[in-house]
């Protein structure tokens, strides 16, 4: 069992979700992503929260999934691609567990919107991966590279948990 939260940044589209689902399986240990935490104690979507109530509430709601994060279990984490940006975000993150950031070539991201995997516009995406990727870099403790595929990035970050503890 992992003594510590394993928090999981990076860009949307990454992995971390797939990747966190089949970690915590792997480990036995719970899985949260925030985002998903966020919508369902608000009961809409994320796309809704943003467009109703704005970014910012959405992403101080993120925070506050983080703040309750802290006290309960350890578990697995797929954050917000915005949230690491935050320095109070990326504190309790650094003083209650590591940082993994899952890092997905930019050419993959641009291929899945190329495939209609992604609503966001190519544009979009490199300026996104520019204003990131420093933020995940920073604050990772390790980088785990998701370009293999699913079945090989869940085995890889598994064994890589496993390495730690």
């Amino acid at each position: 069992m992992v003594p510590l939260h394993v928090f999981l940044v990076g860009m949307a589209g990454s992995g971390k979700t797939t990747l966190g689902r089949r970690l915590a399986a792997n480990l036995n240990m719970p899985f949260v992503d925030t985002d998903e935490r966020v919508s369902a104690m608000m009961n809409m979507p994320v796309e809704q929260i943003m467009t109703t109530l704005g970014e910012a509430f959405f992403h101080n709601a993120e925070t506050g999934v983080l703040m309750e994060l802290i006290d309960e279990f350890p578990c697995i984490v797929s954050t917000g691609s915005v949230l690491p940006m935050v320095k109070e975000n990326v504190q309790l993150m650094q003083n209650h567990g590591i940082i993994i950031h899952v890092d997905r070539p930019l050419d993959q991201l641009l291929a899945d919107a190329r495939q209609g995997n992604s609503p966001t516009d190519h544009e979009e995406i490199v300026q996104e991966y520019n204003q990131r990727i420093g933020f995940y870099k920073a604050c990772a403790d390790y980088t785990f590279e998701n370009n293999l595929g699913v079945q090989v990035g869940a085995q890889g970050i598994t064994t890589l948990v496993n390495s730690l503890f």
